[in-house]
């Protein structure tokens, strides 16, 4: 049986001036079809936690972004029993710097849209949950 190692998997918290955060929900994707996600993907190889936050927010939303600070960092393990998948969960927060969301990723996302902290959607990805407790909790990592 070949040995399986963790993918490394990184989310954008972007908050704009309400201080909303931006979600996407999910779909045509092998885990978390209709759940609501912070921007993200896996980290490529040479490339940096911040290097891949600004690439995936582009990609994904068009945005370019200000300053960013790591936030979270958490064991994503929900979807190994149904989807063979077991990410290591790099959280990141960036400075919305204005613009236009757009959706640029329609094969993979419904829809994008900016939620109170306080009145999120009920179905959150696993990564996008374990960053925001990390991140109301004021903590980096939580075994």
């Amino acid at each position: 049986m070949d040995k399986k190692y963790p993918k490394v998997g990184l989310g954008v918290m972007i908050q704009n001036e309400k201080g909303e955060v931006l979600l996407g929900l999910r779909q045509g994707f092998s885990h978390g079809t209709g759940e609501w996600c912070f921007p993200g993907g896996s980290l490529e190889f040479g490339e940096t936690i911040i290097e891949c936050a600004r690439r995936e927010a582009k990609e994904e939303v068009g945005l370019d972004l200000g300053e960013m600070e790591l936030i979270s960092l958490a064991d994503e393990m929900r979807y190994i029993e149904s989807h063979d998948k077991h990410y290591v969960n790099i959280g990141v927060k960036a400075r919305y710097l204005g613009g236009e969301v757009k959706l640029m990723e329609p094969d993979k996302f419904v829809e994008w849209r900016w939620f109170a902290l306080d009145s999120l959607p009920g179905s959150l990805f696993e990564g996008t949950e374990l960053m925001l407790n990390n991140f109301r909790n004021n903590i980096i990592y939580k075994n």
